[in-house]
């Protein structure tokens, strides 16, 4: 493997770090229902890179094959959503959520959107407010008890 990091990421728990040793291609959201579900989410963000340049650097992914064309990978100790792979591809996809920086990837196209909510762009609209703003109390209990791994590869887990 290259020496070059684009990028590295991981799960929730820190049983699982990955690396990208080439920058990721094709940032977009999937509204299908599969990856509504996969993600127990509205949509699934992702991106890609070839399978070569794809690298786990701690533990290993569990995967389920969510159809017989594709595979997906999470972590088995937290089950946070980690890669999506067509079978027959060489590439695969990594969650833009289990990255240690998300904000630097933007997505530029949406598939699926015949599964979209159809008040999915009513959403940037609603109120909204910080954690710290909402309840600072619970905000403070939520650092203060957190078992998440922090957004950077470190020598030890948990």
């Amino acid at each position: 493997m290259g020496e070059t990091v684009f990028m590295s990421g991981g799960c929730q728990c820190g049983a699982v770090r990955y690396r990208l040793h080439e920058a990721l291609t094709n940032p977009h959201i999937c509204h299908c229902r599969m990856c509504q579900k996969a993600f127990g989410s509205f949509f699934a963000p992702l991106a890609g890179v070839p399978r070569e340049a794809f690298e786990i650097t701690r533990g290993a992914l569990a995967t389920f094959r969510s159809s017989d064309l594709a595979a997906r990978g999470f972590c088995a100790a937290c089950g946070t959503p980690l890669t999506f792979r067509y079978l027959s591809s060489k590439r695969i996809a990594v969650s833009l959520g289990s990255l240690d920086n998300p904000e630097a990837v933007k997505p530029a196209h949406q598939y699926g959107t015949e599964g979209r909510m159809s008040w999915f762009a009513e959403l940037a609209g609603l109120p909204g407010e910080t954690t710290e703003a909402g309840d600072p109390k619970r905000a403070a209990d939520i650092r203060a008890t957190s078992h998440q791994h922090p957004d950077h590869d470190t020598t030890s887990w948990p």
